[in-house]
């Protein structure tokens, strides 16, 4: 990796702890089979995927999140075999999705490097904290609210020019390894995340002014 100006965070999975987590708690409330969901996952998110999916739709804001539900809904199966209530079912399947306070803590230092540090999320109709987001991230780009989703070219080049920062010159982070392909093919450089002190060692070799073992931060 090479020097930067800019650092681009994901949200989910990146400034909260791991979504598998929060996926995992609303599996076992809600007594759904786990394979179920795995299932229709895999049809309407993975690489092989078709453009168009209820998930894309989803993310680019097209599909409303009440038929997002219902369509999920329908797709999957019980360990009892009693009918799911699609109601609210997207607030419980990210009930457990907390926001990270070393990654909080990562983007802040950051900032006072003089960096400019931003969010690109796609978003599955969830709440964001916006007042802490908004007070510490710019530019905030959210697939929903602006028609556009990873991994498409246009949403990295939204960012990148919204940063004013040349492609090369960010770095963008995501847990999601599709994203993290999908920003390099157009000229960024990305970083898979997989905990907050990986993510930091990274940082600390290309921001000399970045603490690499912070007090006071749990990674």
């Amino acid at each position: 990796m090479r020097g930067i100006d800019a650092v681009l965070f994901d949200y989910g999975g990146v400034l909260t702890g791991p979504v598998k987590h929060s996926i995992s708690d609303w599996l076992a409330a809600d007594a759904i089979e786990p394979e179920s969901f795995s299932r229709t996952l895999r049809a309407w998110l993975s690489r092989n995927a078709e453009d168009g999916t209820p998930v894309h739709q989803l993310e680019t804001g097209e599909l409303s999140v009440a038929d997002f539900e219902s369509l999920l809904a329908a797709e999957l199966r019980t360990t009892d075999g009693r009918a799911l209530e699609p109601g609210g079912m997207l607030g419980r399947l990210f009930a457990g999705m907390q926001p990270d306070p070393a990654m909080f803590a990562l983007a802040e230092e950051l900032r006072a490097t003089g960096l400019k540090v931003g969010l690109l999320s796609n978003s599955w109709g969830n709440t964001y904290p916006r007042a802490r987001i908004d007070a510490l991230l710019d530019p905030v780009v959210i697939s929903g609210e602006v028609g556009l989703r990873k991994p498409q070219p246009a949403i990295y080049e939204l960012a990148v020019d919204k940063l004013g920062v040349p492609a090369g010159r960010v770095l963008f982070i995501d847990d999601a390894e599709v994203n993290v392909l999908g920003a390099r093919a157009v000229g960024l450089q990305a970083l898979l995340h997989i905990d907050p002190r990986t993510t930091r060692a990274v940082l600390a070799e290309l921001v000399p002014d970045l603490n690499s073992h912070p007090t006071g931060v749990s990674a």
